[in-house]
């Protein structure tokens, strides 16, 4: 079933669309709600009181003032006076493994997911329907066994045992790369081990093929890889590497874990925060075209005051074991081990990150779900709140989530109510650019055109 649905993936990640298109359906028209905008990173303000959005065919056909928008005569009219029109959530960092899985996504909102299967989320599960637009993300420089290439024999007769990780040569990942595009792959992962003239070819080779980079690199430095164009930086705990020293970051190249990394990590637990490296940095990533994605709901469950996220509805549908070191289902605390060490550290890189921010760099929004006590949908609507907590105004998290995919990524198909934008809608009964939190006021979500039955979307089982 896997290489089915792969071989037919390229087809709808191509056109934009989901698996799942809607029948030929008479339009409708959601009238007298706020669209709320999302432009320019967050910084415009133009919002739209009493606006009429026009879809049909899964594609937004127009939206605008009532006074401007023509209400086709045969459109099914939905009331939205008094609620708050948004697009879709778009969440880059994350997996999906089961059906409830998928329909945890949809019930909070989040329309796109950037997905990838890896030993913390499991298996990508590309069949689920209901479910939110799979954006895939995969590995490159290398094969193992939860590369999406698997069901193309060349691939996976690289690997011998079920463990192995292979290394491939710069001809054999420009055959991947090739293989990842031709597939549906949207995304690459840049990871730890490539070097810095392998970094440099695998962006440009990818652009090449139109998919986006996320660079987490240690062999590679990071000014190495902004320089290479590399389009994301993921993970807060990991681009803060862009701050040790050559003679700390010299030997990653031949060790990017072990003691090579313990003492970068301890190095930068004695940062100052007001050290002038870190607004250095920061100025080199707003002057470039990088943008940050700092999945800062990885460490959600170790900051202080955080909700116990099983009390959220969405949650009763998630099966403990499909989840990575779930919170604990009483308490709402994290399960992981070294919790203190963590936390510690955690405390470090935000405020390294908060003096980061006050360059205001451009960020997008990914929890990492389900890794690391996160959960599906759930932890999109924390990354928003930690956005805010970390400096972002409201408006700010919210394009982090929607908007600034297409500015940033060119995923234009997303992101925007507008003529011609996929129908993806998030209709909230109160105002998120007055309170991030309101964002999990879900009145409506829209997918594809069609109103999602939310309360059915809970039912589902285990």
């Amino acid at each position: 079933m896997k290489a089915v649905v792969l071989a037919s993936l390229a087809l709808f990640c191509a056109a934009g669309i989901s698996a799942q298109s809607p029948p030929t359906q008479p339009p409708i028209a959601f009238v007298g709600g706020t669209l709320i905008d999302v432009s320019n990173a967050g910084h415009s303000e133009r919002d739209i009181p009493d606006s009429v959005v026009v879809v049909r065919h899964g594609r937004v056909e127009a939206a605008g003032r009532a006074s401007r928008v023509k209400i086709p005569t045969d459109a099914n009219r939905i009331d939205c006076r008094g609620t708050y029109i948004l697009p879709g959530l778009v969440d880059g960092f994350a997996g999906l493994n089961s059906q409830n899985q998928a329909n945890a996504w949809l019930y909070m909102g989040v329309t796109t997911i950037v997905a990838l299967q890896d030993d913390r989320r499991g298996r990508l599960k590309l069949d689920a329907h209901p479910s939110p637009h799979i954006y895939p993300l995969d590995f490159t420089g290398e094969i193992d066994e939860y590369s999406l290439l698997l069901n193309l024999p060349r691939w996976k007769s690289k690997l011998k045992n079920a463990n192995d990780v292979v290394n491939l040569s710069e001809e054999e990942t420009k055959a991947q790369l090739a293989d990842m595009a031709r597939q549906g792959v949207r995304a690459v992962y840049l990871g730890r081990d490539l070097k810095t003239d392998r970094t440099s070819f695998v962006i440009a080779e990818s652009h090449r093929l139109g998919l986006v980079t996320y660079g987490e690199f240690a062999s590679t430095t990071y000014s190495d890889g902004i320089k290479a164009g590399v389009d994301v930086l993921l993970h807060m705990s990991r681009y803060t590497l862009g701050l040790v020293p050559p003679r700390l970051q010299q030997p990653l190249v031949m060790e990017p874990d072990g003691p090579a990394y313990a003492a970068v990590r301890a190095y930068l637990m004695h940062v100052d925060p007001a050290d002038p490296s870190i607004r250095s940095y920061g100025n080199q990533i707003k002057s470039s075209h990088v943008v940050l994605m700092p999945t800062l709901s990885l460490g959600y469950l170790l900051l202080p005051n955080h909700r116990n996220l099983w009390k959220e509805p969405a949650a009763s549908m998630l099966d403990p074991k499909g989840l990575h070191e779930p919170p604990d289902p009483v308490t709402g605390e994290a399960t992981e081990p070294n919790c203190d060490q963590r936390a510690a550290e955690q405390r470090q890189f935000w405020a390294i990150s908060r003096t980061l921010e006050e360059t205001h760099p451009p960020y997008l929004a990914g929890s990492g779900a389900s890794g690391l006590g996160t959960m599906p949908g759930i932890s999109t609507h924390t990354e928003l709140e930690l956005l805010v907590r970390l400096g972002l105004t409201p408006r700010e998290a919210l394009a982090a989530a929607t908007g600034n995919y297409c500015d940033k990524l060119g995923w234009c198909e997303l992101g925007s109510v507008a003529s011609g934008r996929r129908a993806d809608l998030l209709i909230l009964t109160a105002d998120p650019t007055v309170d991030i939190t309101n964002t999990r006021k879900i009145r409506s979500v829209v997918l594809d055109g069609e109103v999602i039955d939310r309360p059915a979307l809970l039912k589902g089982r285990r």
